[in-house]
């Protein structure tokens, strides 16, 4: 198995660490057009958004509360026990990843210092599940860092060779990614691009891994 993994990291094209990058510049572009790219525009572009996410999965804070939780390094690791006997590369790929994603997450937080939803919004007016986060770290998040680091070094090491597999285990990873990256709106912690920045800051972070 480890052999299969060191096979398909050697694969990787070009292109796949150019899409995250062109990913960003659309999101710049559209914070832009909106003219957003200041704090206060940042968060109420997206007031009706986070709302909507907020309520529609605030029904479910049992399941919110637990799926949040694979945002946390530690919880996401000690699920993966098993590659450290049978697919060390992946290990070696994780840390490593982990690693650049704590500097980017600590570096991008304090450069954009964007405050958490709970300190710009009426508290009475969304779900918070969980401790009641107010700081100016919302931007980007670090649970959908976590966790589509882990997911982009899993998602290239286990690269299936035929198309249409490649194809279903890449949309299956990006599901579940976004799933658990989402969690993060529902318990109110952040904004929605928050978590699609987060998310694709973490693919960077996988690859780089």
């Amino acid at each position: 198995m480890n052999t299969k993994v060191i096979n398909n990291y050697s694969r990787l094209k070009i292109p796949v660490f150019l899409l995250p990058f062109f990913l960003l510049i659309l999101i710049v572009l559209f914070l832009y057009g909106q003219n957003a790219l200041c704090i206060n525009e940042y968060a109420e572009i997206q007031k009706n958004s986070f709302l909507f996410i907020n309520r529609k999965l605030a029904p479910y804070p049992n399941l919110l509360h637990n799926f949040t939780q694979f945002g946390d390094a530690l919880v996401f690791l000690s699920l993966l026990g098993l590659f450290v006997l049978y697919a060390p590369k992946i290990w070696e790929a994780i840390i490593s990843g982990s690693l650049v994603s704590l500097v980017f997450c600590s570096l991008l937080k304090n450069i954009f210092a964007v405050p958490r939803p709970a300190a710009v919004f009426d508290n009475e007016g969304f779900t918070i599940i969980g401790k009641r986060l107010s700081g100016c770290t919302s931007l980007p998040s670090g649970h959908s860092i976590t966790v589509f680091t882990v997911l982009t070094v899993l998602m290239f090491a286990l690269m299936p060779k035929r198309l249409w597999y490649k194809m279903g285990w890449i949309f299956f990873l990006i599901i579940i990614g976004f799933g658990l990256a989402f969690t993060r709106v529902g318990v109110g912690a952040h904004y929605p691009i928050d978590v699609i920045v987060g998310s694709i800051v973490g693919y960077i972070c996988g690859l780089l891994g």
